[in-house]
């Protein structure tokens, strides 16, 4: 029988490869002593933050809101977790760590299970899917049509599969005429210079962005400039159920400092980028401070604030999974966020 689950750490590996070594807890204000001023550490309330991935550009308003004092001044004192082999959901569903980094479509492989794990989104990291098809630019491949008689790096998962055919087939193109092969780096720039394939899913926030700073010709075409449905939450903070319901004001607390966190990166993305450079070091300087500028204009976008969901694109993702049979039951469109601890 064919998995319907998505791996997501094939999906991150398509944003180009950060060392999967890389581990870090860290608490309370690091860079501003006034975010040590709310209380000695024993007055804080202790939080487990579980990350999808080693440290990139997504987390930045979490490291920030670290360095900044913005969680000690609400009286919190976060530990910031890299994921078991079985995800951040599952520790998170667990109650192992009380919140997180996941995404929508994961959230909706929990809902459709038989046996669903108490989570939930509580807020938006990015408004827009800003993942779609990066391709060497000789090749000419500047919309999905065009993909036709070209390899493309399958991750062999049946979401991903349906979403680059309905977006070739959208645009007149013949899906059988697109040749896959697997997916074999963890280097995107390094793949498409290699020639292990023609196009590859990407996250523009950090391949094409890698693209550019090696100086590297490509073109991208998003899937949200194809078909709305794709403009789903990826990726989200989600909080286990349980405890978000005994403890409302934690949560509250939490999602103001990121907020804060992400806020600052949106005014201020180079000094952003270096606060999580000198947290996570082994990171590229460079990538980080070219994806970090282009976040900024992403994190919130035309959204009334940081953090919103809005109801309607989250429900249409839900029912294309739905219509597409592409989970392993149906679920409810409006199953699986909770907007309440958002202030």
């Amino acid at each position: 029988m064919t998995d319907k689950n998505l791996n997501r750490r094939q999906f991150l590996a398509a944003c180009g490869g950060i060392s999967a070594t890389a581990a870090l807890a860290a608490c309370g204000g690091q860079g501003d002593a006034s975010g040590d001023a709310s209380g000695d550490a024993e007055d804080l309330t202790h939080v487990s933050f579980v990350l999808d991935y080693t440290p990139n550009t997504n987390h930045t308003g979490i490291y920030v809101a670290l360095d900044q004092g913005y969680f000690a001044e609400e009286g919190l004192e976060v530990e910031v977790v890299q994921p078991p082999e079985d995800g951040a959901d599952a520790l998170i569903g667990a109650g192992g760590a009380q919140l997180g980094i996941s995404y929508q479509d994961y959230i909706a492989n929990n809902l459709a299970s038989d046996q669903p794990m108490p989570y939930s989104a509580v807020a938006a990291v990015i408004q827009h899917n800003t993942s779609g098809i990066m391709s060497r630019a000789e090749d000419g491949i500047t919309h999905p049509a065009a993909m036709e008689g070209h390899t493309y790096a399958t991750w062999n998962m049946p979401v991903e599969q349906a979403t680059v055919r309905q977006c070739v087939e959208a645009d007149g193109g013949n899906w059988d005429n697109v040749e896959l092969v697997p997916y074999e780096t963890d280097d995107d720039v390094a793949g498409l210079r290699a020639n292990m394939y023609d196009t590859v899913w990407v996250y523009e926030a950090w391949a094409v962005q890698s693209a550019i700073v090696q100086d590297v010709d490509v073109n991208y075409f998003s899937f949200i400039s194809v078909d709305p449905v794709f403009d789903y939450y990826t990726p989200v903070i989600a909080a286990n159920d349980d405890f978000a319901k005994e403890n409302p004001e934690v949560v509250k607390a939490f999602l103001r400092a990121v907020k804060k966190g992400y806020e600052y990166a949106v005014a201020n993305p180079d000094e952003a980028a270096d606060i999580l450079c000198a947290a996570v070091p082994e990171l590229d300087s460079d990538l980080v401070h070219q994806s970090q500028t282009y976040l900024a204009d992403q994190y919130v976008a035309e959204a009334e604030s940081w953090g919103v969901i809005d109801p309607d694109r989250w429900a249409a993702f839900y029912g294309w999974l739905n219509d597409n049979q592409l989970l392993a039951n149906q679920i409810d469109v409006n199953a699986g966020y909770d907007l309440s601890y958002l202030e």
